[in-house]
């Protein structure tokens, strides 16, 4: 089945095919701004992908952050963070003929059909479970992918987004995914264990399993971790603040 099967030709849509025109032109202009700061300023012209990714990594948080804040106005600003930097980062390939942001979106653009056969081919699914499940599948399949469940799994993720992502990759696998309440029961009874435990050891072990079981019983009712962490961290936050 062709790539742009289940869509609609853009010049079926007027309002679609300009706000392809659109987007295409602000691309291009930007595209203009980052070659130019590349090669003017002398801050930018320093950088390599080593340099720049811990800025990346910084932009996808608060990017994050304006998404769980609901503001939209935010949500703009930190998306347009995060396109400078794909674009930064694709020319910094481009400058030594490894690819360039044409190479980048087409490959996502693959991959997305790829593993997309409910969309794109004759697949039929059940709901959103299966899709992930068939996701995971096909990616295991993929060249040059690390082998096994968790190939490619960086260790170096935050530690509730971790665990989440080796929760997700196990269910996906054939795991038996816990329910909302036998989730729970296991959040009570590592909450027991903690209480029993006699030494500093134990106590390590017991919080471990506690927050790997909470991070389970976040998932079973469709809640992520990392963002809800943060959200009641920052309630905290200002709470204290307002106490002071």
């Amino acid at each position: 089945m062709p790539a742009g099967a289940g869509a609609p030709p853009a010049d079926t849509d007027p309002v679609a095919g300009r706000r392809a025109l659109e987007g295409a032109s602000a691309i291009a202009r930007l595209d203009e701004v980052t070659r130019l700061l590349r090669r003017e300023c002398p801050w930018d012209r320093e950088q390599d992908e080593r340099t720049i990714v811990p800025h990346t990594v910084e932009e996808a948080y608060e990017l994050a952050d304006a998404a769980h804040s609901g503001d939209d106005e935010k949500l703009v600003d930190e998306l347009g963070d995060v396109l400078f930097q794909v674009h930064f980062l694709a020319l910094l390939l481009e400058e030594r003929g490894a690819g360039d942001l044409a190479a980048v979106a087409e490959r996502c653009r693959e991959k997305l059909v790829r593993r997309h056969p409910h969309v794109f081919g004759e697949v039929e699914v059940s709901g959103a479970g299966e899709v992930l499940a068939n996701w995971d599948a096909i990616k295991r399949g993929e060249g040059g992918r690390e082998p096994g469940v968790f190939g490619e799994v960086p260790e170096n993720l935050p530690a509730l987004l971790y665990a989440r992502k080796l929760l997700r990759r196990a269910t996906s696998a054939g795991r038996p995914t816990a329910s909302a309440p036998e989730a729970l029961d296991r959040v009570e009874a590592e909450a027991g264990r903690l209480r029993e435990g006699s030494g500093r050891e134990e106590s390590f072990d017991a919080v471990g399993r506690l927050l790997l079981a909470a991070v389970e019983a976040a998932r079973a009712v469709g809640v992520d971790p990392e963002l809800a962490l943060r959200s009641t961290a920052a309630g905290f936050r200002e709470e204290v603040q307002a106490d002071g």
